[in-house]
């Protein structure tokens, strides 16, 4: 073993803190130059995860129009916090088995893992096809819960690559999958609003599953690492719990979990806080998910260039409390359609950072053969948010009247600034200078 490698018991002691000068990757012994920055293999990684980001996180991005149809139409018979558990059920699977995943990562690479998840996805959502209107036990089965533990063992690796291919670029490299995200959310709403009345639901969803499809298959060829297998590790390194005695990574796990007690609940509820304050559906109402996901997409990829040249802490930090701001500013403040749109394409930009560059603060400050365990764990951290935030707006709207849905704004955006909070106490631990790059 090389003697300059990186002893893996410290909780602080990362690729970040070797010699400026030096593009050399310290505790990986089967990449001792480090991440390539480029090349063939690396763009066609991230084209890969790209897709498998399409095909997974992209169905999270997009439940909000699922949502509306099945309060609307196919499961109007239930209540919308039981409507909106279904959401957040898949985000908390998907979130509470990301640190098993990253660590299985981490071991085997993206080889087996990108078609084992790949079958298991298509065949939730060819499941969720065949599934009843007013059954809801079937829809928490196939999309809430077998959905999401087959996209979870694609789409953490698929970040986790990133990290393999790229160091100094590497927030510009993670944009383009999460924005990739964002793009489910343009397409899932408007196939849904415009197929299922002249083809019906399961139909729909059927297409649906052959996206899936077609994206997992070229994922499988065209994802690969750098990185040869190493052997899985004991639980206590599985798990990565001893990166919680590094408080600037306790503080980003924390500014994570605030943060995702917020973030989605626009995504879930702008189009029927629209209809609810306006007398009723218009045919902008399924647009305002479209608008705010399409500016995501520019909000994922842009400001990760910009982060890898003022600092990621800097920039996340920043964004998060524009959100924040934004939420009580523009959502609370005004019901009308013109002011919807703006919030919708402001707010898609604002918290687009929030997703791609999380995992890359993470990923700064962890040791290069960790990166899959510590950025899994951080997610695990995060799942019991992404599990109450939609299901406690649910609560607040049981009555959908107007001023319940302002609880559920203030709520929002108080708690996307307490996220932002923590951020600025990790990015001050990380680095104390105001001015420093961080």
């Amino acid at each position: 073993m090389a003697t300059n490698a990186v002893p893996i018991d410290s909780p602080t002691q990362t690729i970040q803190e070797e010699k400026p000068s030096l593009d050399v990757e310290k505790g990986a012994e089967d990449t001792p130059q480090g991440p390539p920055e480029g090349g063939l293999d690396a763009w066609l990684s991230i084209l890969g995860a790209s897709l498998v980001a399409l095909a997974t996180f992209g169905t999270v991005n997009g439940y909000g129009a699922f949502n509306d149809y099945y309060e609307t139409t196919y499961l109007s018979n239930y209540s919308a916090t039981l409507i909106s558990m279904i959401g957040a059920i898949q985000l908390f699977i998907l979130y509470l088995f990301a640190g098993l995943s990253g660590a299985l990562f981490d071991a085997y690479g993206p080889r087996y893992m990108i078609p084992a998840s790949g079958v298991v996805t298509t065949f939730s959502v060819f499941m969720l096809s065949i599934s009843q209107p007013q059954r809801i036990y079937q829809q928490y089965l196939t999309q809430a819960v077998l959905f999401s533990l087959g996209a979870t063992f694609a789409f953490f690796p698929c970040l986790g690559i990133c990290a393999h291919w790229f160091k100094r670029r590497l927030a510009f490299a993670m944009g383009f999958p999460i924005a990739a995200a964002s793009i489910g959310g343009i397409i899932y709403p408007v196939m849904l609003n415009k197929l299922i009345p002249r083809i019906g639901f399961g139909w729909t969803i059927r297409i649906f599953a052959f996206i899936v499809l077609f994206c997992f298959t070229v994922a499988t060829f065209t994802i690969s690492t750098p990185r040869a297998p190493k052997p899985l590790p004991r639980l206590s390194q599985l798990l990565a719990f001893r990166a919680f005695r590094d408080p600037c990574y306790t503080c980003l796990c924390l500014a994570g979990w605030f943060t995702v007690l917020s973030t989605f609940n626009p995504f879930f509820y702008v189009g029927l806080y629209g209809a609810v304050a306006n007398g009723g559906a218009s045919v902008l109402t399924p647009y305002y998910l479209t608008i705010m996901c399409a500016t995501a997409i520019v909000g994922r990829i842009g400001p990760g260039f910009i982060a890898d040249r003022v600092g990621r802490f800097n920039v996340i930090t920043a964004s998060t409390a524009l959100s924040g701001v934004l939420i009580l500013a523009m959502w609370y403040t005004s019901a009308a359609q013109p002011n919807l749109i703006a919030f919708s394409a402001i707010y898609g930009f604002a918290s687009g950072p929030f997703f791609s560059l999380f995992t890359a603060c993470v990923m700064q400050i962890s040791p290069i053969e960790e990166v899959g365990a510590r950025s899994g764990m951080a997610f695990v951290f995060m799942s019991t948010g992404a599990l109450a935030g939609t299901p406690i707006g649910g609560v607040f709207i049981r009555d959908e009247t107007l001023p319940n849905f302002r609880h559920l704004i203030l709520f929002s955006g108080i708690m996307a600034l307490v996220g932002s909070a923590f951020f600025g106490a990790a990015r001050f631990i990380r680095a104390p200078r105001l001015r420093a790059a961080v």
